[in-house]
C-alpha cells in the first residue's frame, strides 16, 4: 500500500508561530503550504494563545492533516518565557485533538539533524536545504515558517516516531513485532 498522507508542522512561538504542510505519497514529497501566524500585535496572552487555537482549527478543516508533527519546547532560562511558549505550544496540540489529529513532538536539535545532517545547523541552512528538497522558489520573510516545514519532513523521516513514542518503539517486543522476518 502507497503511504498518502498529509503532514501539519508546526513551530510554536508566541510572537510569530510558524506552520507548514507536506504531502506524503509514496517516496515524494511535495510543499503543501506554509506560513506564519503573526501574533505580535495582540494585546494579551490570552488573545494570542485564542488566535494560535483559531487559526489552527482554519488551517487543519482547510487542509485536513493526517498527522500533526510539533517543535518540542527547549529549555531556557526565562521561566515566564518558557510558559508562555509551552502555553502556545498546548493550545496548537488541542487544536490538532479537538479534529482527532495525532501528533508528535521532536526536539529542535533533532529536526535540525535530520533536515541538515547536523543538529546545530542554523535557520538559514535548514531553510536553503528544505527549499532544495521541496522546491519552492522564494523564501519566506519569517523562517518560522520553514521551520515549521522542518517539522513536518522530521516527522515523516523519522516514521512518525518522536519524544511520545520513542519509549514505546525502541523495547524488545516492539522490535520482534515490526521486524517479524528477522531470525536469531
Amino acid at each position: 500500500m502507497v503511504e498518502d498522507k498529509i503532514i501539519l508542522g508546526i513551530d510554536p512561538g508566541t510572537t510569530v508561530m510558524g506552520y507548514g504542510l507536506i504531502h506524503v505519497k509514496g517516496k515524494n514529497i511535495e510543499m503543501v503550504n506554509f506560513g506564519v501566524i503573526q501574533l505580535k500585535k495582540l494585546p494579551t496572552h490570552p488573545d494570542k494563545l485564542k488566535r494560535i487555537f483559531e487559526r489552527l482549527d482554519g488551517i487543519i478543516k482547510e487542509f485536513k492533516p493526517d498527522e500533526m508533527a510539533i517543535e518540542a519546547p527547549f529549555f531556557g532560562k526565562n521561566v515566564q518565557s518558557m510558559l508562555k511558549l509551552g502555553r502556545a505550544q498546548g493550545v496548537a496540540i488541542a487544536a490538532a485533538l479537538m479534529h482527532n489529529v495525532p501528533f508528535e513532538e521532536y526536539s529542535p536539535r533533532r529536526i535540525k539533524q535530520a533536515i541538515t545532517g547536523s543538529g546545530a545547523a542554523s535557520k538559514e541552512q535548514v531553510a536553503a536545504m528544505l527549499q532544495q528538497l521541496l522546491n519552492f522558489k522564494e523564501m519566506p520573510q519569517f523562517l518560522d515558517a520553514t521551520d515549521a516545514l522542518g517539522v513536518a519532513v522530521c516527522h515523516h523521516f523519522s516514521k512518525g516516531v518522536g519524544e511520545h513514542n520513542k519509549s514505546k518503539s525502541s523495547n524488545w517486543s516492539s522490535f520482534v513485532k515490526n521486524n517479524p522476518t528477522r531470525k536469531k
